[in-house]
Parts: C-alpha cells; sequence; structure tokens
C-alpha cells in the first residue's frame, strides 16, 4: 500500500512488502546494468498496485521514470494511453528512420498521413524508448493497464517483448494478467498476511479496536489494504467498539464507495472541479482549469481536494488513486456530468483534438441531437483511418443513440456493428444487431442484418451456421444489390466450404450451384466476381472445367497486391483472399498463396481488423510451414493466439496443427490433431477436420506409421476438399506404397495425372513423378526421383523437396547402392533437421546408420548454435542490412540488434560481421566456429 498521510496526519508504509520490493529492487538494479526489464504487477483492485509504483519510482535514483495511467473512459479513444506515457519523450522523434517517426506522428494526431501500420507504431516506440534511454536508463509505468485503449496496449505489449538489450524497465499494474500481456514475467500481489494487516489496520486508528471486530475486519477484507484503510477512515469510532454492531467491512468491490463518501463531504465547488479532472482525464490541468473557468469554478476549489488527499492540481492533475477518479465521475448527477462534458467540449479545440471534443459533445447531449450525431459520425471515420476501428465502433454506436431519425439510427448501429465485427469484438457485435432487428421494418436492412450474422458466424467458426445464413441473405440482397448479393455468395460458398458436408450432405454444391445461379450483377470481370465463378464452376463440374478459371481468378486478386491500398474494396478484398488461398493451392501454386496471404495480412494489419488479421496470419504460416520455415510458422501462429486472447475470441489456429505435424513431435501432435478433429466437428467444420485427417496421415509416416498413415490419408482423399491435393496425395501415396496397396498407389496417380495435364506446375509434377516412381523399378524409378527433385527443387516447397531426397535415398538403399543412397540421405537429413521436421529426420538418420553412416542425432543445442533470432539477424548483416535496418524489419531496435551481433560474433569465434560470410553456412541457425 502506498505510503498515505491518514486522517491523524500518520503514514502507512509498505507493510507486508517486503518480497515485492525485492523483486522491485532487482529490476531496477538489472536496468541500471543496461539490461531490458518487463514486470506485469497484478491484483484485485486496492491491493497496492499502484504502491508498489511508486514504491519503485522512488527508487529508480539515477533513472529516468515515465507514468501513463489507463483511464476507463478513454479507452475506445485510439492510443491515448501511448500518448501519455510517450508525451514527454517525443523530442527524440527526430533520431527515428523516417517511416517510424510518421507513424507515430500520424497515430498520436501530430501530423495526417496514411493508415500507420499497428507494428510499425510499436517499432517506433521500441526506437523512441531506446533512444531515451541511451542518455539515462528509463523506467516506465503503466497504471490500470486494464483499462487502456487496445492500440496502446497492443504496442506496448509488443515493446514489453522486445527489451534485450535495452536499459529500459517497463513495468504495468493490471487487474488480471492476460491479453497484451500474456507470457509477461509476473509478480502477484495479493492480500497482506494476518500479522501484516493488523499492522496496517492498527496504524489508522487512533483508539483501540475490539480484536473480535478487528479479526472480522481483516478476513471480510481479505487483508486488501486500501479496504482496510478506508474502513478506519469511514467507521466512526463509536462503531469500532465491541459488541456494537459495526456496518462491517469496506468489501474491495465497493472501496470505490468510500471515496465517493469523502468526495461528498466536499464544497460543491470541489466537486464540480473533480468532476470535471475526471470527465477528462488527460491531466492537462490548463484544459481542465479553463472548463471550471466556464463553469464558474475558482482557483480556492482546489485546496479542499488536496487537504483531503484526493488529487493535486499542479501542473498537472493527479488523482491519489484511480478509484478517486472513477467515485469522482460516478457520484455525480447525469446533468453535472453532461455540464461537466459540455464545458469541457467548448475548451477543447476542435482543429487539435476533434475526437475528443465530439465525444465530450456526445456525453453533454441531453436527448437525440443530429448535428453532434453527424460529428461522431465523422470522428469515427478519423478514427479508423488512423486504425482504430473501436474507436470507431464506439463513436458510431454513440451517433446512433443520438441520432433522432429511426431509419437513419438503424443505419448507424448497422455500421457500428460492422465495425466491431472488423475489430474482432464479435459478441458486442451482435448485441448490436439484436438493437437493429428491433427496429422499423426495412427490406435491405433486414437483408444486411442477416449478411452480417453470417459473417460473424464464419468469423466465430461456425461454419454450419454461416453457409445457409449467408446463402439466405444473398437471395434477399439479389433484387435490392446485385453487387452485395455477388460478394455475399462468394462469403457462403467460402464458409460452405469450411463446413463441407459435415452434417449436411451436399451443401458445398448447394452454395456452388446457387453462386453460379445468381445474377452477374455489376461488374462482372471484377476479380472477386470472377474467383466466385471459378470456385463454383470448379465444384459443380470438376478440375479440368474449373482450374482455367480458377487461374484467372487468382491472377486477377493477386493483381490488387500491386497497389498500396485497396480504399473500398479493403472489406471485400479481405472476404475473396480466403477463396483465393484454395484457389491457389488447388492450382499447387504455393508462391501465389504465401503472396496474397502476405498481403492479406498487411492490409488486415492497416484496418486494424484484426478477425480478418487471424485468418491472414494462419493463411501465410501455412507457406512457411511448406518452405521448411517452421519457426516463423510459429511465430505468426502466436500472434494469432495473442491477438485472440485480446479480441476474446478463439485463435484461427488451422495451421498450428500443420506445424505440430511437420514437427513430428507425437505426444502434442497427436494431442493436437484430436483436439481439432474434435473441435472442428462441433462447430461444424469439416474442412478442419479433413486438415486434421491430413496432419494424421503426415505424422504417422514421418514416425513410419505407415498403416495408420493410410487410414488417415484415405478418409482426407475421399472428401476431396478444395485446395488440399498437394497435402493429402502424398500422404496417401506413400502409406499405400509402404503398406503394398499397388491399385491404391495407381489411383492416386490416376487422379493427380488428370490435375498435372491442366496444371503443369513444377509442385504439382514433381509430386506426381515421386508417385510414378513409387510404382516403378530400375532405371525408370531412379529417373522418375530425379526428376520429382529437379522439379521441386524449383519451387518454395521446400519440406516436399526434403522428402523426396529421403524416398529417393530409402529406394536407392534398398537396391543396395549404399553409396547413393549415403548422398540423398545426407541432403535428405541436412534439410529436415534443419528444418526441425524431427520424426522425418530421424527417418534419414536411421536409413543413413542403416547404409554404414554414423549421424549425431541432435537433442539439446549446444552453447555454439545460433538462436531462430540470432541466425535471421546474422543473415541479414551478411546481406549487408545496416543495423537499424535489420531493426525495421525484425521489429526490433537497432540497439537490440548490435546485442545479438555481439552474441552471433561470440558464438562464431569472429570480431566483425564482415567475417560473417566466411563462416556462415547456408542456414545460419547451424552454425558453429570455424
Amino acid at each position: 500500500m502506498a505510503a498515505h498521510p491518514d486522517v491523524y496526519g500518520r503514514e502507512t508504509g509498505l507493510t507486508g512488502r517486503r518480497s515485492e520490493c525485492g523483486v522491485l529492487d532487482r529490476l531496477v538494479d538489472a536496468v541500471r546494468a543496461g539490461e531490458g526489464r518487463t514486470l506485469v504487477v497484478a491484483g484485485e483492485p486496492g491491493v497496492g498496485k499502484t504502491a508498489l509504483l511508486d514504491y519503485l519510482a522512488g527508487h529508480a535514483a539515477g533513472c529516468r521514470v515515465e507514468r501513463a495511467t489507463g483511464v476507463e473512459s478513454e479507452m475506445e479513444l485510439a492510443y491515448a494511453g501511448l500518448q501519455q506515457l510517450c508525451g514527454p519523450m517525443l523530442d527524440g522523434l527526430e533520431f527515428l528512420p523516417g517511416p517510424q517517426r510518421d507513424a507515430l506522428r500520424t497515430a498520436f494526431g501530430l501530423s495526417a498521413g496514411p493508415v500507420p501500420d499497428r507494428f510499425l507504431v510499436g517499432l517506433a516506440v521500441l526506437g523512441l524508448v531506446a533512444e531515451v534511454a541511451g542518455e539515462r536508463p528509463l523506467i516506465c509505468l503503466v497504471d490500470d493497464q486494464q483499462w487502456l485503449d487496445r492500440a496502446s496496449a497492443q504496442v506496448l505489449g509488443f515493446v514489453a517483448r522486445r527489451l534485450d538489450a535495452e536499459p529500459v524497465g517497463l513495468v504495468f499494474a493490471a487487474r488480471v494478467k492476460g491479453g497484451e500481456l500474456a507470457g509477461l514475467p509476473e509478480l502477484a500481489v495479493g492480500g497482506l498476511q494476518e500479522g501484516d494487516a493488523r499492522e496496517v489496520l492498527d496504524s489508522v486508528l487512533a483508539g483501540p479496536l475490539d480484536e473480535r471486530v478487528r479479526d472480522r475486519i481483516i478476513a471480510e477484507t481479505r487483508g486488501n489494504p486500501l479496504a482496510l484503510i478506508e474502513w478506519a477512515r469511514r467507521v466512526r469510532p463509536a462503531e469500532r467498539a465491541g459488541g456494537f454492531d459495526s456496518p462491517g467491512a469496506v468489501p474491495v468491490a465497493a472501496v470505490e464507495d468510500s471515496f465517493r463518501h469523502q468526495i461528498e463531504a466536499l464544497p460543491a465547488d470541489t466537486r464540480q472541479l473533480l468532476l470535471v479532472a475526471a470527465a477528462d482525464p488527460t491531466g492537462d490541468s490548463g484544459l481542465v482549469w479553463r472548463a471550471a473557468g466556464r463553469l464558474g469554478i475558482g482557483a480556492e476549489a482546489a485546496t479542499a481536494a488536496a487537504e483531503a488527499g484526493l488529487a493535486e492540481f499542479g501542473a498537472r492533475v493527479r488523482f491519489r488513486h484511480p478509484l478517486v477518479r472513477a467515485a469522482a465521475y460516478q457520484s455525480a448527477s447525469l446533468s453535472e456530468r453532461q455540464d461537466a462534458h459540455r464545458a469541457l467540449a467548448q475548451v477543447t479545440d476542435p482543429a487539435i483534438d476533434p475526437e475528443r471534443r465530439a465525444w465530450h459533445r456526445a456525453k453533454a447531449s441531453p436527448g437525440p441531437d443530429e448535428d453532434v450525431a453527424e460529428e461522431l459520425e465523422r470522428s469515427a471515420g478519423r478514427a479508423q483511418a488512423r486504425g482504430g476501428l473501436a474507436a470507431a465502433a464506439a463513436f458510431l454506436e454513440r451517433a446512433a443513440v443520438l441520432t433522432p431519425e429511426p431509419a437513419r439510427r438503424v443505419q448507424r448501429l448497422l455500421e457500428a456493428a460492422r465495425a466491431k465485427r472488423d475489430a474482432g469484438a464479435l459478441d458486442a457485435a451482435l448485441e448490436l444487431l439484436a438493437v437493429v432487428e428491433a427496429g422499423p421494418d426495412d427490406v435491405l436492412q433486414a437483408a444486411e442484418v442477416e449478411h452480417l450474422h453470417g459473417q460473424i458466424a464464419a468469423h466465430q467458426g461456425r461454419s454450419s451456421e454461416a453457409a445457409p445464413l449467408l446463402l439466405s441473405a444473398a437471395r434477399r440482397l439479389e433484387p435490392l444489390s446485385p453487387g452485395l448479393a455477388r460478394e455475399t455468395c462468394l462469403e457462403a460458398l467460402v464458409a460452405a466450404v469450411w463446413a463441407g458436408d459435415l452434417g449436411s450432405p451436399g451443401a458445398v454444391r448447394e452454395a456452388a450451384e446457387a453462386a453460379r445461379a445468381a445474377p452477374p450483377g455489376p461488374q462482372p470481370q471484377r476479380p472477386v466476381n470472377v474467383l466466385l465463378d471459378a470456385v463454383a464452376l470448379r465444384l459443380t463440374q470438376g478440375y479440368a472445367a474449373g482450374a482455367p478459371a480458377l487461374k484467372r481468378g487468382l491472377e486477377g486478386v493477386l493483381a490488387l497486391t500491386a497497389g498500396t491500398g485497396l480504399d473500398d474494396d479493403s472489406e471485400l478484398w479481405l472476404a475473396g483472399a480466403s477463396a483465393g488461398q484454395m484457389a491457389a493451392f488447388e492450382l499447387w501454386d504455393a508462391e501465389s498463396a504465401r503472396a496474397l496471404a502476405a498481403r492479406q495480412v498487411q492490409v488486415a494489419r492497416d484496418a486494424g481488423a484484426l478477425r480478418f488479421l487471424q485468418f491472414g496470419l494462419m493463411h501465410l504460416a501455412l507457406p512457411h510451414v511448406l518452405a521448411g520455415e517452421l519457426a516463423a510458422a510459429a511465430r505468426l501462429i502466436e500472434e494469432d493466439r495473442l491477438i485472440a486472447e485480446a479480441a476474446g475470441n478463439r485463435p484461427a489456429a488451422s495451421a498450428e496443427v500443420s506445424l505440430a505435424a511437420w514437427r513430428g513431435r507425437e505426444a502434442r501432435a497427436a494431442e493436437l490433431i484430436d483436439a481439432t478433429r474434435q473441435g472442428a466437428t462441433e462447430r461444424g467444420q469439416g474442412r478442419l477436420v479433413t486438415l486434421a485427417d491430413c496432419a494424421s496421415a503426415l505424422l504417422c509416416n514421418g514416425l513410419g506409421r505407415h498403416d495408420a498413415a493410410l487410414d488417415a490419408a484415405r478418409r482426407a482423399f475421399e472428401c476431396d476438399q478444395l485446395g488440399f491435393a498437394a497435402f493429402v496425395v502424398p500422404e496417401l501415396a506413400e502409406a499405400a506404397s509402404r503398406t503394398g496397396d499397388l491399385a491404391l498407389v495407381e489411383a492416386a496417380l490416376d487422379w493427380l495425372s488428370e490435375r498435372t495435364r491442366v496444371t503443369p506446375a513444377d509442385w504439382a509434377l514433381g509430386t506426381e513423378a515421386r508417385v510414378r516412381a513409387l510404382l516403378s523399378d530400375g532405371q525408370d524409378a531412379d529417373g522418375l526421383y530425379r526428376e520429382s527433385i529437379c522439379r521441386l527443387d524449383r519451387t518454395s516447397v521446400r519440406a516436399e523437396l526434403a522428402r523426396s531426397h529421403l524416398l529417393y535415398g530409402e529406394w536407392l538403399r534398398r537396391a543396395r547402392r549404399r553409396g547413393d543412397a549415403r548422398e540423398q540421405l545426407r541432403a535428405a537429413h541436412n534439410m529436415l533437421d534443419d528444418m526441425g521436421m524431427e520424426a522425418f529426420a530421424e527417418r534419414a538418420r536411421r536409413e543413413l546408420a542403416a547404409t554404414g553412416e554414423t549421424v549425431r542425432k541432435r537433442t539439446v543445442q549446444t552453447s555454439t548454435q545460433l538462436t531462430a533470432q540470432e541466425a535471421q539477424i546474422a543473415r541479414m548483416a551478411r546481406e549487408g542490412l545496416s543495423n537499424p535496418e535489420i531493426g525495421a524489419r525484425l521489429f526490433i531496435s537497432a540497439r537490440t540488434v548490435k546485442y545479438h551481433l555481439g552474441k552471433v560474433f561470440a558464438k562464431l569465434a569472429i570480431s566483425s560481421r564482415g567475417q560473417l560470410h566466411r563462416v556462415l553456412p547456408a542456414d545460419p541457425a547451424t552454425a558453429r566456429p570455424r
């Protein structure tokens, strides 16, 4: 608990917090020594988190200390908390690279510019604190993190995970650790032990307290320091006597009530001044005093607040505790709050801070006001342009409340629901839709509501529910908005493919036929329209008929990736990206799949569309897996998980099961496969069930359990999921070959050959040559294996290339060509081992051992091996990139790059980056000193 002067003039120190203070002392020592440190101080309200931050600030001699406090009323204002923390450090902006400087200035509304990328803003903040810390170690304290706006919380979470070599301490105080703080070091702060709680309570009492009463108070407060102190402040001495019916302790949840009682005892002018400060908690005393002047409040009103220990009005306004701010606001009447917001709106510069002025005007409005609603709507547009979709949704929702005309109100609510959907607030979007549905009857709006219901169902993974909703909406929209009907048809078709025929046989074909029967609508040559027709044709007429159209549709959608922005097409393009991804894999085009997914991720980031971003991350992870870049895929999957936690949604996570199967760690992979299959079955996602079967077949083939692999591969093959052939056929053919089912290998080859005749892509032809080799002997098999390797070597699917080396080496060993076998098996082992594909690498190691060659089985990484991040940095440094350029690509600071390069040089026994080209192999992750 912070040191407060109590009602009798004494102070309570940090009683019972010796251990917590020790943790904070060690953090400061580490920062002074040049190390980065992050900590989350977590605990319930009133437990003393703010006091511990105060202790840290007071014991950080030699360090610069900056603070920020999350404010509940600012949660919808993008970057408000970040601006509060970074404002005093903005003189360091000039030292940042131009793109980072521009992104941060735009995010803070200091200049106009394109939508700032959230990660670029994070990198700018990281660079800024690193620059400031270069002069003096820096301690950043963030209180009430749970009330930060989402944009600030995400950026600060980003920075917190990248303070490797910066003399920066970033400490959060939060009620519950999670979301953006997941995975960070935690200091859990609970109630005081009984003896310490007694000491705290006794220290603020002027007279004796019956032990039975004291024990009851300690038990009811669970040792919460603030609750103990506020009870002592509130209860009259007579009520503390033994045998007298005490009113009971102040529960933690009601601590705010105690502050409310203190505020209510203040003079009217002081209460009003506290209300004004609480209504716009920027801490700008000039703004507060200007608003106070509008209300006729004089400077003397601050004296009583200061004497009561509730707030200070100096260069900045500071409340004694965040709950004081909440109490000051909640204790006022509605009309008093409206007066305060009206005064603040009048003194807020519309040119400098239009969003905050609009918000104050909205809070001041006693009833519907179209003028204010329009200003809020304009503010929503500005907020969204800066990436603040959550803020845009809040502005639109408030605008709807203030809209007098019913139809316009419903339309604004619908727009707010869309914004919440895009921001990932899916449950909140559904709540708004319920209000819309209760509004005036309108045929178009009813169709749009059904459309949005279907989209949200798809985003929540309820594919079997989403497909019929979207299909129905598309039919209703046909006579009303043909263009929107076509877009909805595409969404319905994608949802139907995800649902598969699980529980509803023929549903995919029905959706495809409906799409083909739909009117062409405007702009029939628009890429997404072409793609819709192509997917529908493939699903109804087969591969030979649909593949050429799929190629045209994919090319059209890919053409959009060359632009710098998609403007009004962004949402539609994001919807089409899922279909495009399916088309790319259906055409055996991993490079296009990767390019499309990378663009989808970028567009979603720019728009702040978190759910679309999650899907994009999964789409991008899969090409990384196929390329053998498992660490990169894992980072994308982890980002998906963190976004899901922050937004309260499920992770997209579709690529995680494939990653686990390729890694070949049996226990973890089997657990994920079973969980994926079970969850997908419950939600009606047949596509994920098939994906789980593909992963199971892959895992079992890697482990050499070909009977089990065949069962899983056969199930996946029979489903004929769009875009899955490249993943199913190799597993089916290998498992069937190893179990002696040559007829099934031939069936798989016929099926595959039908596709390669239409789509002669190197990936497809390389796979076909490998399957033919499984059915061949002698020189024919030898030539086919070599053809497979040659063709796959032209692609980015390095994982499949390694497997062709492995199968060829196994065939050569069985043919007693041990020397040739060693060459192929060594290549396979090196590739698979370096990529982290453990089961297949172990299979190659055993085969090598059978040829008489001993291969050291890697277990624990030695100290001379580079970490994944060190290897990445080393590779970029070898290619000539500067430290700032490397930092910009990896979202770390230049100082952190320097730190990691120092470790690289030590491990590789070199002294400069100019020597990297001599000591790094093709994959520096396995580098050792020479």
